[in-house]
Order: C-alpha cells, then sequence, then structure tokens
C-alpha cells in the first residue's frame, strides 16, 4: 500500500533555519511544512495531520513552551510529537518547562544532521504505521459490513423455497402409505425446521451487529413462553428426556418471542450437545425483581473455552449441525434485556443460565421498542 509522504511542522521565525531544515529533512516520504510564528503553526496544525512538530523556543509574540500548550490543548492536535529547539545554553529548568509542556524531546542548536535526521525518522515511521493500520481497520470494516449485507440478503431470499420445502414435506406425511413414506416426510421436515432455525440465527447475528434488532417489551408470562418451546421442541426431538420446573411468578414486561428465543437456544443447544441422560429447564421467578432460567444437561465443556461458549460462532465444541450462534443470541438478547448470561460445570453436567429484569406494567411504555445497541 502507498501512503502519502508524512509531514512535519518546523517552527522558527528565522528565515534561514527554516531553509536550513526543509533540506535536511525533506525526502520522498516526508513533506516539510514551516511558520515562522505561533499562529501560523496553529492554522497549518488545523489543516493538516502531522507527524512532529519542531518549535524554536525563543519566538516572539507566542514563544514554543507556550504554542506547545497550545497544541496540547486542542483535541485536534494534542497527539503531535513536540521536540523544542533551542540556541540558548543549557539550562535544567527550561528543560524541565519544555517537558512539562508536552514536548518528547529538547535539543541545543546546533545540532548534528544525523541527530536531528534519527529523532524526526522514528515518528515518521509511528506515523505511517498508524496510517497503515487505520487504513487496514477502515478496509476490515466495510469488507465486515459488506459481508454481513450480504448474509442478511441471502438469508432473507433462503426463506421462500425453505417454506415450500416445509409445505411439502407436510403433504408427503399426510399422504404417505407406507411408514418409510412416513419417515421420509419427517426427515424433510425436521432438515426444514433446522435450517429454518439457522437462517433465522444468521438474521439476528446481522442485526445485533448492526445494531437494529428491536426489541416489543410488554407484560407476559415466562411459564407460557417456556410451555410454547418445550412443546416445539418434543415435537422435532421425540426421544428427548426433557424436565421442567417453574416457581413463583414469572409474569413481568419482557420481549416474549425474544425470551422464547433465549429458551429454545439455550434447550435445543443442550438436547443437541447432551451426552446422555435428562435436560433439565428450571424456570424461577421466586426472587421479586428479576426472572432467571436455568438449563442443565449431562456432559463438560472445557474450563479454559466456558468464557467463549456465548462468542459468535464459538458456541458449540461438538460436532453438531449448528452455526455455533445459539449462546451468542442468547447472550446478546440477555443484555439487551438488561440482564447476562452465563455457564459452568456442575458435577458432571453443564449449567447454562439467563437472568434478566422482571420489570413492571407500570414501565410498559418507556420499555417498548428499545433498540439493541452493540455491546
Amino acid at each position: 500500500m502507498q501512503l502519502a509522504p508524512a509531514k512535519i511542522l518546523i517552527v522558527d521565525d528565522v528565515p534561514q533555519n527554516l531553509l536550513a531544515m526543509r533540506a535536511l529533512l525533506e525526502g520522498e516520504e516526508v513533506q516539510v511544512l514551516t511558520a515562522q510564528s505561533g499562529a501560523e503553526a496553529l492554522e497549518l496544525l488545523l489543516e493538516n495531520d502531522v507527524a512532529v512538530a519542531l518549535l524554536d523556543v525563543n519566538m516572539p509574540e507566542i514563544n514554543g513552551f507556550d504554542l506547545a500548550e497550545l497544541i496540547r490543548g486542542s483535541p485536534r492536535t494534542s497527539h503531535v510529537p513536540i521536540i523544542f529547539l533551542t540556541a540558548s545554553p543549557q539550562d535544567p529548568g527550561r528543560a524541565f518547562r519544555g517537558y512539562e509542556s508536552g514536548a518528547v524531546d529538547f535539543l541545543h542548536k546546533p545540532i548534528e544532521p544525523h541527530v536531528i535526521l534519527s529523532k524526526v525518522r522514528v515518528f515518521v515511521e509511528l506515523h505511517q504505521q498508524r496510517a497503515m493500520l487505520r487504513e487496514h481497520n477502515e478496509r476490515l470494516k466495510k469488507s465486515l459490513e459488506l459481508n454481513e449485507t450480504m448474509i442478511a440478503v441471502m438469508t432473507h431470499d433462503l426463506r421462500t423455497p425453505l417454506t415450500v420445502i416445509s409445505l411439502n414435506a407436510q403433504m408427503l406425511g399426510l399422504g404417505a402409505t407406507t411408514a418409510d413414506m412416513q419417515t421420509l416426510a419427517h426427515r424433510i421436515g425436521n432438515s426444514a425446521d433446522r435450517m429454518a432455525r439457522m437462517i433465522q440465527q444468521l438474521l439476528d447475528f446481522t442485526r445485533i451487529r448492526a445494531g437494529i434488532l428491536r426489541l416489543e417489551k410488554r407484560k407476559a408470562d415466562l411459564h407460557d413462553a417456556a410451555d410454547r418451546v418445550v412443546t416445539e421442541l418434543l415435537q422435532t426431538h421425540p426421544k428427548a428426556q426433557l424436565e421442567t420446573a417453574f416457581a413463583g411468578d414469572l409474569t413481568g414486561v419482557f420481549d416474549a418471542d425474544r425470551v422464547e428465543q433465549i429458551l429454545s437456544n439455550m434447550v435445543g443447544n443442550a438436547l443437541q450437545n447432551a451426552t446422555g441422560g435428562v435436560v433439565h429447564l428450571r424456570v424461577d421467578g421466586t426472587e421479586r425483581d428479576t426472572l432467571s432460567i436455568e438449563v442443565q444437561n449431562d456432559g463438560q465443556v472445557p474450563e479454559d473455552l466456558l468464557p467463549r461458549l456465548f462468542e459468535p460462532f464459538k458456541g458449540s465444541f461438538h460436532a453438531t449441525q449448528g452455526l455455533g450462534l445459539g449462546l451468542y443470541i442468547v447472550d446478546q438478547f440477555a443484555r439487551a434485556h438488561g440482564g447476562f448470561a452465563s455457564a459452568q460445570n456442575v458435577q458432571g453436567q453443564v449449567m447454562v443460565r439467563v437472568e434478566f429484569p422482571r420489570g413492571s406494567v407500570e414501565t410498559r411504555a418507556q420499555a417498548s421498542a428499545l433498540t439493541l445497541k452493540n455491546s
């Protein structure tokens, strides 16, 4: 990548000194800007991104120390490294004032050419590295935005043919005349349902990353939401062993659709990754201000991977057919409700827990249509 020449600023009220410094420092990678006063220097700094500024200490009106303080005091220029140049005898007091004004170095004239060249080169290289990093980050950001847009468009367009597949699978099952045909229709339907969940997860992922996913909070019952999710999952996992437990008052103000997705992802993930035995779902409303969901299943997640369990595309550590987005979405939806998600190994089992504020009817007006921001 070809970078533009780095700009350095030299401020001195003696024209001959500016000419000499320009002849010494200017080259293919360096463009020298010169100013004969503090006011002129400030104007140049407002218009240019400067790698380093070399300031003469002894100037009329605004001396080098005062100019340095002005440079440091502006957010636009506070990052610019400053090197003081002076013809005055060495004085620890003046040097201390220079460093106190924000200087990175304090040089006395006459200055050896190789000394000033080596010092300026360091700041020019640092400036170029920062410019390259900014350019890289900008390209990466654009690439990610393009990828997420493509995913959103692709997943949206996949829904129509997938709906057709699901409907035809249902019709095939209803008209099946043999057990083999019923089994085939059931497999097609299950695969279509699994693909539909993947598509929904990808859509949610792109909305979360774009910060445009909205919550519609209203009074709802977490018990009812859990019943609906369990009924649906048992239809697609007829052999699953799933035990549920409910405690306390499970009403609150939340986005029922998103909370149902939290439940579906948590329980569905447990059913996929369980090594055997019963999957336990506990929904708790015994606390006055919070609601909680716990899902537990046989198996262990390595302790070093537990902190990464809720990362996108890293939520599954087994050979499943999922995308690894389920628990990431659980975590993001919990955060959107002002809560949190956590996971731990407990006596040979994995427990995933979500907790979020119960809310109240009085907050419905303020709680509705909240925008989920990136965390």
